[in-house]
Order: structure tokens, then C-alpha cells, then sequence
């Protein structure tokens, strides 16, 4: 039974590496994967404060003058933080991850030889959760558990919006006219508008929750009633 978990880079880093997160999560991960040793967990690590600190110097940098932004550039700045985020969540789970960080999630000769496989950014054009699809779709995982600062999808964005209200399940018809269809580099919704394509496409669903109460993630990973949104 294979799992795919595509944590936030804001999780991993808001703006220094979460130490107290990081331990717990990686406790009760470990905990779940020893019960079952058929377990095994897909851990997408996305860029965090590394990536907007970055992005956001080199868009400063293009506004002055001295250069002109380009969008792919600010993709590969994104993609460089979500790659040390994964290097760490991998060093935290030790000998669970047996295998090298999967920068590429569509090579045919990708292995998996632990309990862990801990993956980051590949290219350009779409962020992480992506990754996460390709990687689903390659290990036969039907669902994707995106966990981040907020525990559901809303009708709208509640920081602007004091009507918006939390969805429990959600069509991806409805989600992708919310998220529209283009990508743009630290592009900030609930799951990419590419991977919502990919994923609807191949009829996965996608589970939307917040990552504090890990209670909860315990009991996404064992199929028992959760608090968090279901896109599909």
C-alpha cells in the first residue's frame, strides 16, 4: 500500500526549517510504517520561505531595471528550495529512505526500495503537486494528500473574502473553474492548475487537509473519518 503525501514547503520551512514539526511528523510517520511493513510513503517536499525569499529578490532584482523577469527563471529559483527541503526531509527519515531524492518523477527506471521515497521539484511549468500526481500514477497510489496551513478548500479566498466557506467534497470540474488553468511561479491555491488537469484526468482524488494536528493525518493515512476536503 503505497501513500502520497505532497507536504508544503511552508510546513517544512515558514521561515527557518519547523524543527518541532519536522520531529513529530517523521515519529508518526515512522510509527504508521512499523505497523504494516508493506507500507510505504511518497513525500513531496515543496519549496517554503527558501522560495519566496528567492523569487521574490529576483523579481526585485527585475524591477529595478538590471534585468528582465522571466518567469522560468523564478520556476528554477522555486524548484532549487523545494530540492534542499527534500534533501532534509529524506536525512530525517534515515534508513526508511533507501534511495537518492527523485528530482525527475517520469523516469521509467525510478526505484523504490524503502519504506520512504522522498521526492522534490522537477522542472518548470507546475509546482510540486505534480510531482506528486506522476509519482502517484507511476506507484499506483489513487490518492493524493496535499497538507498545508489550511485544513480545507474554500468557495473563495477567506483572507479577502469573509463569506468564503469550507467545502468537505468538491468536483473537479468545480475546483479547476476556482484554480483556472495556467501556472505561474509561486502561484499560491490549494492544488496547481496542472496537476488538477493531470489528476482529474486520471480520475485520482485529492485530499486537501491542514498539517498541524497530525491526528488527523493519521487518520487520512488509515482511511478513517478526517477533517479536510476531498477534490474528485
Amino acid at each position: 500500500m503505497t501513500k502520497v503525501l505532497s507536504v508544503g514547503g511552508s510546513i517544512i520551512a515558514p521561515d527557518k526549517p519547523d524543527v518541532d514539526f519536522l520531529s513529530a511528523f517523521v515519529a508518526m510517520c515512522r510509527e504508521w510504517l512499523d505497523q504494516d511493513k508493506s507500507r510505504r510513503l511518497i513525500l513531496v517536499a515543496g519549496g517554503g520561505a527558501p522560495a519566496r525569499v528567492y523569487q521574490n529578490a529576483y523579481k526585485e532584482v527585475a524591477e529595478s531595471g538590471s534585468t528582465q523577469f522571466d518567469s522560468s527563471a523564478a520556476d528554477w529559483i522555486g524548484i532549487m528550495a523545494t530540492r534542499i527541503n527534500a534533501q532534509l526531509v529524506k536525512a530525517c527519515f534515515g534508513d526508511y529512505c533507501k534511495n537518492d531524492v527523485v528530482y525527475n518523477p517520469t523516469l521509467d527506471d525510478l526505484k523504490f526500495d524503502g519504506q520512504v521515497l522522498v521526492a522534490a521539484g522537477w522542472k518548470p511549468g507546475f509546482s510540486t503537486d505534480t510531482d506528486a500526481v506522476y509519482l502517484g500514477e507511476k506507484f499506483d497510489a489513487k490518492t493524493i494528500v496535499n497538507l498545508s496551513n489550511i485544513e480545507k478548500v474554500y468557495t473563495d479566498d477567506p483572507r479577502k473574502n469573509p463569506d468564503a466557506k469550507p467545502l468537505d467534497t468538491i468536483s473537479w470540474a468545480d475546483f479547476r473553474k476556482m484554480v483556472g488553468d495556467e501556472w505561474t511561479p509561486g502561484k499560491n491555491c490549494p492544488f496547481d492548475p496542472i496537476a488538477s488537469k493531470k489528476a482529474s484526468e486520471l480520475e485520482m482524488k485529492v485530499i486537501c487537509a491542514g498539517v498541524k494536528n497530525l491526528n488527523n493525518i493519521k487518520a487520512i493515512l488509515n482511511d478513517e473519518e478526517f477533517t479536510g476536503t476531498t477534490i474528485g
